[in-house]
């Protein structure tokens, strides 16, 4: 049991496998606010052009003003706004999650140094400089 717990975690914790989540999410969030626009401006808009009555254009079972439908843009918004921030929460979460038990790596040694007479990068075996070709000691 204990190694399909582990097999499960380095699966959903894989980078691309988050990724896709988020995009999923993310977008179906957009699409919201796309439909609100479509359905809160531009259909009105299209129906008063081609000779509707305000009076007569509904939104849902309401009748469409434009309090309304900036009230309803506006709570599709703020929607879009609490799923990103749930979203990140629970990236940041998850990331936290991923380092727990990770010993943090130790420092590389170095692998150039700088030439002192002409402050080159070069690498730490050379003993001649190949910029200046001073010896180094």
């Amino acid at each position: 049991m204990k190694k399909f717990i582990a097999e499960f975690k380095k699966f959903a914790l894989r980078g691309n496998v988050i990724d896709l989540a988020v995009g999923v999410i993310i977008g179906g969030a957009f699409t919201a606010i796309v439909n609100g626009v479509s359905n809160n401006f531009i259909k009105p808009l299209l129906a008063w052009i081609m000779g509707a009555k305000p009076e007569e254009i509904l939104i849902g079972e309401a009748q469409w003003t434009w309090g309304l439908a900036a009230s309803d843009f506006l709570s599709t918004i703020i929607n879009f706004l609490i799923t990103a921030l749930v979203l990140f929460l629970i990236i940041k979460f998850f990331n936290k999650l991923a380092t727990i038990g990770k010993k943090p790596e130790a420092p590389k040694a170095p692998t150039t140094k700088k030439c002192p007479f002409c402050c080159s990068e070069i690498a730490i075996e050379a003993t001649k400089c190949p910029h200046c070709t001073s010896d180094l000691k």
